[in-house]
């Protein structure tokens, strides 16, 4: 079996699609650098490429179904995995040098090559956004685990990020669905006062500052300062 670790490689090297991490040896000195032959499956973001790449990830029900570039596109799970792994290659995304908190409750530094995946989440998170109601948002957020997370389903359907990669990192260009999108163009304009009129949040408002309202009462009584310079 090919061992990757050598006297000028002095470190633990395990690749698979998603991502290939780096441990042990020089690395298990935390305050140690990271050689720059390291990394496998990025390029230095200092080398990456010049010009930047705007691409889209298409999802449906949370998962992504399709990417695409201008001069190629995949819809097979793997393929796409392998095209996001590219982009993220050139562009140098998707690289962390950490220090993990074990299950054994040993402390390990660990670094990884995770293009593909980076991009994905990334896209993923910003589409919640769009079209995940808050507080559910706020209960996964608050409450998900690994395990749950595998078992929920955010029913989100044909969803669409656009993103461009450049230099080390992605950067989200614009969002739509179809189908799931909470999202209200009509209702949130500052420019309109068809749907909600400011006179609407007078009673909350007006609410929400009763707690202040005592606190402050409460202080003034103490003989305190409501601020402090």
């Amino acid at each position: 079996m090919p061992v990757s670790s050598t006297p000028k490689a002095p470190w633990s090297q395990d690749e698979n699609l998603v991502h290939c991490s780096y441990e042990a040896g020089i690395l298990e000195d935390p305050d140690h650098t990271p050689p720059k032959d390291l990394w496998t499956q990025t390029v230095d973001p200092l080398e990456a490429l010049d010009k930047p790449l705007d691409f889209t990830v298409y999802f449906e029900k949370g998962l992504p179904v399709k990417v695409a570039i201008p001069d190629q596109q995949a819809t097979d799970s793997v393929e796409l995995f392998k095209l996001l792994n590219k982009i993220g290659h050139g562009h140098g995304v998707g690289r962390i040098d950490i220090v993990e908190n074990r299950w054994a409750g040993l402390k390990s530094r660990g670094c990884y090559d995770t293009p593909g995946l980076t991009i994905a989440r990334l896209a993923d998170v910003d589409l919640e956004g769009l079209v995940l109601d808050s507080k559910v948002r706020k209960l996964r957020d608050k409450f998900a685990t690994i395990e749950w997370s595998q078992c929920l389903y955010y029913g989100m359907s044909l969803l669409n990020a656009h993103l461009r990669a450049y230099k080390g990192n992605v950067y989200v260009l614009g969002r739509s669905s179809e189908t799931s999108s909470l999202y209200s163009q009509e209702d949130t304009s500052m420019g309109s006062l068809d749907t909600l009129s400011p006179m609407d949040s007078t009673g909350f408002i007006a609410i929400q500052s009763i707690r202040l309202e005592k606190y402050g009462a409460q202080k003034a009584k103490d003989g305190q300062p409501l601020s402090q310079s």
